[in-house]
């Protein structure tokens, strides 16, 4: 009866061992593909932002250049980037110092994300194309 318990203590061993790789696959995968997430999140809430500040009856009105600095700046403060300098690109079309009420301004936001670990393990891509693109009419 020894005998037997011996031979199943090396059983489970060599059980945990083919089970850890893909535990260790799904947690990795859960803890990218909600960071993803996350930054598409923080993509589409930096188009609002530059798009609010874009809208917003004054004088004079936003420049191009604000709201894009408005959109890098939510950008960089939230994105996860794990240590790469990559920055988001801000496209404003519809723009004008003159704009009537009702006009429409179109904000897009486009950021490349990297994963970091599943890559290796699983054929995808390395590296994902996030946009965000909002359009809201001036006040």
């Amino acid at each position: 009866m020894r005998r037997r318990r011996s031979s199943q203590k090396g059983a489970a061993a060599v059980e945990f061992a083919i089970v850890l790789l893909p535990l260790i696959l799904i947690t990795f995968g859960i803890i990218e593909f909600g960071t993803y997430l996350y930054n598409q999140q923080v993509i589409t809430n930096a188009s609002r932002e530059g798009a609010r500040a874009g809208i917003v009856a004054s004088s004079p009105r936003v420049t191009p250049a604000a709201i894009k600095s408005i959109v890098d700046n939510y950008a960089a403060d939230n994105l996860v980037t794990f240590g790469t300098s990559n920055s988001p690109g801000v496209i404003v079309t519809g723009y004008a110092s003159d704009a009537d009420f009702g006009d429409d301004l179109t904000i897009q936001v486009t950021y490349n994300y990297s994963f970091l670990v599943i890559p290796n393990f699983i054929a995808m891509e390395k590296v994902r194309t996030m946009q965000a693109t909002t359009v809201m009419r001036y006040e």
